[in-house]
């Protein structure tokens, strides 16, 4: 068929991804804010590529005092046409974010920002080794001063 159109591959930008597949154990800190009280905490996230190698699909379960205090599921990508990465999060505080986070590489970190009306939410994921991540989520309401919300240290599990 000469009007048969390829379907698209993924690029080395979603390639990137899969350095966070796979199952962490994780150790966070939780800090004071409007939400929850702060402190220490512990997570699974369970990570995969996904749809034909253009998505990292990710869910984790976080733990206080021996109790499921927080879930959250991510879906990353990378946007070909904006030439940006995307991160559409969902979490069980339940607010819908009106659109996804986008960013991209700065060095090692993954750095993404997404607004809404109750203010700007930052996530980076630092790539430690092929075994560690760390990752922050920042809040702002003006999108210059961040505040920490949620600090964690992730280590594959074996």
């Amino acid at each position: 068929m000469a009007d048969h159109l390829d379907a698209p591959t993924p690029l080395e930008e979603h390639r990137k991804l899969a350095v966070f597949a796979g199952e962490w154990s994780g150790e966070e800190v939780v800090y004071p804010s409007r939400w929850t009280a702060g402190g220490p905490a512990s997570s699974h996230v369970s990570a995969r590529i996904a749809l034909n190698g253009f998505y990292l699909i990710q869910d984790s379960v976080q733990t206080r005092e021996g109790k499921e205090s927080f879930a959250a599921h991510g879906v990353f990508t990378y946007d070909r046409e904006e030439r940006t990465y995307k991160l559409f999060w969902h979490d069980s505080l339940g607010y819908y974010p009106p659109s996804p986070a986008s960013g991209g590489w700065v060095n090692r970190s993954l750095i993404l920002v997404r607004g809404s009306l109750r203010g700007n939410a930052r996530h980076v994921y630092e790539v430690v080794d092929d075994n560690t991540y760390n990752m922050k989520i920042q809040f702002s309401p003006d999108a210059e001063g961040w505040a920490d919300v949620l600090t964690g240290v992730y280590r594959r599990i074996h």
